[in-house]
């Protein structure tokens, strides 16, 4: 079984120029899986893959065993806000929404997820609060911040708040602790195992952080899978 299976996939933003060229790549259900390249390696744009927010080239990029590179682009927004949490890297929190209300805005896009958090027991609000207060932004009078007025660090939490609400089957994470120091970087990580772990959603989680690698179920060099990255390496003498 997998929860993502890409195949023969190949990505370009400038025709005849290949950011992925990906034979293969699995991922299974529950997985913790660490990706890793330097900057331009191509690590954003396979999460973008994997979220539905771009569609490939050539190949197929299956999702909980959809075809999400088939679907419409109406098609892909619904089943990303179904099914898949997104820590972005520039967090694309909204300014006029509080920070509870940030944390609570997938609900509104899927039922799924809302009905996950009323099967828990709780409102969305005190769902909100609950993984807010395990990030360290409990503190009422930052919370009646606007989101604008907080640091980047807080408002890098909020957006894994956001994501982790709902318990969506997959969280993507593109260089979530960026802003974070090395001891918030793995109390961070360590929470989202601890969320991922409760639901059984898969985390995927790329980073140029070597020193986090130890922490995941697998290690993942976006060199290895990627041939477009291979190729760029040999044609300038480096070695991988």
């Amino acid at each position: 079984m997998s929860v993502i299976h890409l195949k023969d996939v190949r990505f370009s933003w400038v025709a005849e120029s290949l950011v992925l060229d990906i034979p293969e790549l699995v991922i299974h259900p529950g997985e913790k899986v660490f990706i890793h390249g330097p900057s331009g390696s191509g690590k954003t744009t396979l999460l973008g893959l994997l979220g539905g927010v771009l569609t490939p080239s050539s190949g197929t990029v299956e999702v909980l065993d959809d075809d999400i590179s088939r679907l419409s682009p109406i098609q892909r927004d619904h089943f990303r806000a179904r099914h898949v949490g997104f820590i972005f890297q520039m967090f694309n929190l909204i300014p006029y929404l509080s920070v509870v209300e940030n944390v609570t805005l997938p609900l509104g896009f899927a039922s799924e997820r809302a009905q996950a958090v009323q099967r828990s027991g709780v409102s969305p609000e005190a769902e909100a609060m609950r993984l807010l207060a395990l990030l360290g932004l409990s503190d009422p009078e930052l919370l009646k911040r606007p989101v604008t007025e907080l640091s980047i660090g807080q408002q890098q939490r909020v957006a894994a708040a956001r994501a982790l609400i709902g318990s969506p089957d997959i969280i993507i994470a593109d260089e979530p602790t960026s802003a974070l120091d090395f001891d918030s970087r793995e109390a961070f990580i360590r929470l989202l195992f601890s969320e991922c772990e409760a639901t059984g959603s898969t985390l995927v989680f790329v980073s140029h952080d070597h020193s986090l690698e130890a922490l995941f179920d697998r290690c993942l060099p976006l060199h290895r899978v990627n041939r477009a990255s291979q190729h760029s390496a040999s044609s300038t003498g480096e070695v991988a």
